[in-house]
């Protein structure tokens, strides 16, 4: 049987976005529901609990320095648990540490020694970053814009960045912006170097999927599940059960769902593939492990021992390992293949290793080419439109979206 009801706002999709954007509405007094057809919040964020392990849906990281995280989520009520402030990479006879030397002291002397018979390689690595110790005008933005628009590929090249520190640059930023070709955009790039100096990447105590659970704890019954979304305008929502009328419909999908419901260009997206072993031991590593040698061993684009960084997503007395790597159409590495490297990047023994979950995510991250767009239009033809592909790829581009939905439509859409 049909219902149609009636709300100010609309807002299709509970992921970061979504949920930020019918927070700041509802704080200004809107009525505002929110349809998800999932039965979680989240949206790409989620997390599954197996045999008393935690596993995200591919491998993610919370950056507590994105100025957005810091100004919305309660990051304290987290529980943050942080990975260790650099990296480890396996080249062709060892294993390098490069730590950063303030966050990470403890990494200093392996971080010194990995660098020391390279001056060439920290002066042209300096060339490409130095900036961002010394701001145009005192603001990251106005450095940012004084650089070429270029592919990250091309600055380094242009500032002569090569030997094992491009290669441990590239590596790591694969597994970041999960791309392995430089497409992505400088301006981008350095943006996210930015954030990894200011702060550590962590992992919250119940999981990622906590975060978004938290935006959507101050909505209460606001937030509807199982809505399944068969067609949306600038004054209606179609349902399996029924329709909705409203002032406004946001569409707070990811790319794919918003080119379907409000006929945007569809943004092309990047995809990965997780796999989680249960480990009976496992290295004394809080690092993310990258493959630095000058013919990778394997697919991966980084391994962890993920509870050496963050005890909770283990039960006591067993460690969770997690491999990551590129996924497309011609690339779909098997469990055996993410083992192996997985084993060998980490210089331990997988054959004792318990496939717990493998996830495959074709729609991880939106691309993030050069021209640099950083933020796309929230208004198309009548719909507000919120998702990290209207902004960056990243949990800073989906509440920064969010919120920038919700301006609009309290501005009226101006």
């Amino acid at each position: 049987m049909r219902v149609d009801r009636e709300a100010d706002v609309v807002v299709v999709g509970a992921g970061l976005a979504g949920l930020r954007c019918a927070q700041v509405l509802a704080d200004a007094g809107r009525d505002v529901v929110v349809l998800e057809a999932s039965d979680a919040v989240g949206g790409r964020i989620r997390t599954e609990r197996v045999d008393g392990f935690l596993l995200d849906r591919g491998f993610q990281l919370l950056n507590p320095a994105y100025p957005a995280v810091a100004r919305w989520v309660d990051v304290d009520a987290l529980g943050l648990q942080p990975f260790g402030a650099g990296v480890a990479a396996r080249t062709e006879t060892d294993l390098r540490v490069l730590g950063h030397p303030v966050r990470e002291p403890r990494l200093l002397p392996q971080t010194l020694r990995a660098v020391a018979a390279r001056p060439a390689e920290v002066a042209a690595l300096a060339r490409w970053a130095g900036p961002l110790l010394r701001p145009r005008r005192g603001r990251l933005s106005a450095t940012l814009r004084s650089r070429p628009d270029v592919d990250r590929r091309t600055a380094l090249d242009d500032a002569g960045v090569d030997g094992l520190l491009r290669r441990v640059v590239d590596r790591f930023f694969a597994g970041v912006l999960l791309e392995d070709d430089g497409t992505t955009a400088d301006r981008y790039a350095l943006l996210l170097t930015w954030m990894f100096v200011r702060g550590v990447p962590a992992l919250p105590r119940e999981g990622m999927q906590a975060l978004p659970e938290q935006l959507a704890a101050t909505l209460g019954d606001r937030v509807r599940l199982g809505q399944h979304v068969r067609r949306a305008d600038a004054r209606s929502v179609e349902t399996d059960d029924g329709t909705w009328s409203a002032r406004t419909v946001v569409v707070a999908t990811g790319a794919a769902g918003a080119a379907g419901l409000a006929g945007v260009p569809r943004v092309a997206t990047k995809g990965v593939v997780t796999t989680w072993w249960a480990a009976p031991d496992a290295p004394a590593t809080d690092l993310l492990h990258v493959d630095a040698r000058r013919t990778a061993a394997g697919p991966l684009v980084n391994a962890a021992v993920v509870s050496r960084a963050a005890p909770s997503y283990a039960p006591p007395g067993r460690h969770l390992v997690q491999a990551s790597a590129l996924l497309g159409p011609d690339r779909v590495p098997d469990e055996a293949a993410m083992r192996r490297h997985a084993g060998d990047l980490l210089g331990a023994d997988p054959a004792r290793w318990e496939v717990l979950a493998r996830h495959e995510v074709p729609d991880a991250l939106p691309v993030q080419p050069a021209p640099h767009s950083e933020a796309r239009p929230v208004v198309v033809d009548g719909l507000v439109v919120c998702g990290d592909h209207r902004d960056t790829g990243s949990i800073q581009g989906a509440l920064v979206s969010g919120q920038r939905a919700a301006d609009a439509v309290l501005g009226g859409l101006a």
